[in-house]
């Protein structure tokens, strides 16, 4: 009994003496479940790496699937708020409130998720840095190329469009369903599932890297994309810290923050989406999914039904001072460059 009492003592002093070495707890917030591409193979390691780098000085606090409560849509104010330490999440879930940052929701205008978070990172220096002046921004980034997945019949032409309901993650890309002949219904990602059970949604445009943590693979049966070009859309998001919390950290740990920040921490979350995708098609093929690719030739009547998105949008950044044809070419030589 005595040689209990004391392994007993010893755990717990171990135990509090391990609680105690941190000198900052940070609470992490965000939308997916932990299995999710971004949560597993993004979130987790720089947690690992910061509380690493830190010497434990730093513990980072992970609540996945919005287990503080809200919905993914109030994540930014809970960050701006201070609710919460750090989020990740999508811009686009608050309409119009990031008008710039829609520059790379444009259709077409990527295939790799880890050139176009450089390029985005870059873009994000030179013209993102006034909308998120309320936060501190850790990184950006996007998906890789958006895929059309559609439970009732296969979508192998631009006809195959009509009167499909499908889930639209932002205000651009909702519109760029509705131009394409579907009708958009607005909502985040963890909705899809019990929309497509109910048949409030017929599919949903996501990219394949989120499809197995939210069972896409299993609710719908027919998977379209574009053969050997950019993605049919992107979507942009966003991993920032509280900036009150971040100004609050002495001088060392914010450098530890900052090593982990930035052009290389974006690039990583987007090479993440990337390999997230191969393994969520090869999910979707082992379940017996049928993938259509849109050939090349046939590409080009998507981009034409397309290009009034592109049109109403800078004539929209246009009536608010923004320059859209600015940005939009902008976006465009810096995804060209990192695609290199």
């Amino acid at each position: 009994m005595l040689k209990q009492l004391v392994s007993a003592t010893v755990a717990v002093v171990a135990l509090t003496a391990t609680a105690d070495a941190a000198e900052v707890t940070l609470r992490l917030h965000q939308f997916l479940p932990p299995q999710a591409t971004i949560p597993a193979n993004f979130i987790e390691p720089w947690i690992a790496k910061v509380e690493k780098d830190s010497n434990g000085r730093i513990e980072i606090q992970h609540f996945p699937a919005m287990q503080m409560g809200g919905s993914p849509a109030s994540l930014y104010e809970q960050v701006r708020d201070g609710v919460v330490d750090i989020v990740w999440t999508l811009p686009g879930y608050t309409p119009g409130a990031f008008p710039k940052s829609e520059t790379f929701e444009l259709p077409f205008m990527t295939k790799s998720a880890e050139a176009s978070s450089q390029a985005l990172w870059e873009f994000y220096e030179k013209h993102l840095q006034d909308e998120y002046a309320d936060v501190h921004v850790l990184a950006m980034h996007t998906h890789g190329p958006g895929i059309i997945h559609v439970k009732p019949r296969p979508v192998k032409t631009l006809d195959d469009m009509q009167g499909l309901k499908l889930r639209g993650p932002t205000r651009v890309i909702s519109s760029l369903i509705n131009q394409l002949g579907a009708t958009a219904v607005g909502m985040p990602v963890p909705g899809v599932p019990e929309a497509l059970s109910k048949g409030v949604i017929d599919g949903a445009v996501v990219p394949w890297e989120v499809t197995p943590a939210i069972r896409l693979n299993e609710l719908t049966k027919y998977h379209t994309g574009f053969e050997g070009d950019a993605g049919l859309y992107t979507a942009v998001f966003l991993f920032a810290m509280n900036k009150a919390r971040y100004d609050s950290l002495p001088d060392d740990l914010k450098a530890v923050i900052d090593a982990n920040s930035g052009m290389e921490t974006s690039r990583a979350a987007g090479r993440a989406m990337d390999e997230g995708d191969k393994k969520g098609r090869a999910n979707a093929e082992s379940k017996g999914a049928e993938i259509f690719m849109i050939p090349a030739d046939q590409a080009a009547r998507w981009k034409q039904a397309a290009q009034p998105v592109v049109d109403a949008w800078v004539a929209d950044m246009d009536k608010k001072g923004l320059d859209g044809t600015g940005l939009l070419k902008d976006a465009q030589a810096l995804i060209a460059k990192y695609n290199q």
